[in-house]
C-alpha cells in the first residue's frame, strides 16, 4: 500500500507504537526450541500456505479493486498497519472504514508481488510474509499511478482461512543524485 494510499487515507492516521506490538508478538513465537518449535513439515506446509495466500489477495485485489483488501486483514482489534513508518490503521474496524472510502479515488489495482516474496512460519498458524511490490493504479479519474516498495506482514490463520493480522508498506525511495 503505496504512499499515494497514505495520502489518500492520511485523515485515518493514530499514532500508536506499532513497533512494540510486532516485537511483543515475535518474542512469543520463536521457532527456535521450546513450546513453539514447529516440525519440517509443518513448517513447509505454512511456507507453502502463505504463499499461496499472498498470490490470493494480490489475484483478489487485482480482479475486484481496493476493497478485496477486506477479505484479506483481520477485522478484530490485533489488525494494525502503517505505511511509511507512520500508523495508518489503528485496528482492523477502523482499516474497513478506510478501505470503504478508497473507490472514491481508485478505480483499480494491479497488484504484484516480487519474486523476492519471503515466508517466515513462527507457529502452526502464523507466519511472517516479506516482499517487494508494484502497484498499477488507475485513479476514479482516470489518471494513473505507479508505486513500487516493500511489505512485511503478519498472517494469521484463524479457522482455516489466512488474514494479515498487520501490515507495513514501504514506498521506494530514489537514490541520492550522484554529485
Amino acid at each position: 500500500m503505496s504512499r499515494w494510499y497514505a495520502a489518500v487515507l492520511a485523515s485515518r492516521r493514530v499514532a500508536v507504537p506499532g513497533v512494540l506490538q510486532v516485537t511483543l508478538l515475535a518474542c512469543g513465537c520463536s521457532t527456535s526450541g521450546g513450546g513453539n518449535a514447529l516440525g519440517a513439515a509443518r513448517a513447509a506446509e505454512v511456507d507453502r500456505d502463505v504463499r499461496a495466500f499472498a498470490q490470493t489477495v494480490a489475484q483478489d485485489v487485482t480482479r475486484d479493486g481496493p476493497t478485496a483488501w477486506k477479505r484479506h486483514f483481520a477485522e478484530n482489534g490485533s489488525f494494525f498497519m502503517a505505511v511509511n513508518g507512520s500508523m495508518q490503521f489503528r485496528d482492523g474496524a477502523s482499516a474497513f472504514k478506510g478501505i470503504d472510502d478508497l473507490p472514491r479515488v481508485i478505480k483499480q489495482i494491479e497488484l504484484k508481488w516480487g519474486d523476492d516474496l519471503r515466508v517466515d512460519p513462527l507457529a502452526s498458524d502464523l507466519a511472517v510474509m516479506a516482499a517487494s511490490y508494484h502497484e498499477a493504479i488507475e485513479n476514479a479519474d482516470g489518471s494513473h499511478t505507479d508505486a513500487a516498495g516493500f511489505f512485511t506482514g503478519t498472517a494469521e490463520n484463524r479457522g482455516g482461512q489466512w488474514k494479515f493480522r498487520n501490515a507495513h508498506w514501504s514506498q521506494a525511495v530514489p537514490a541520492p543524485a550522484a554529485r
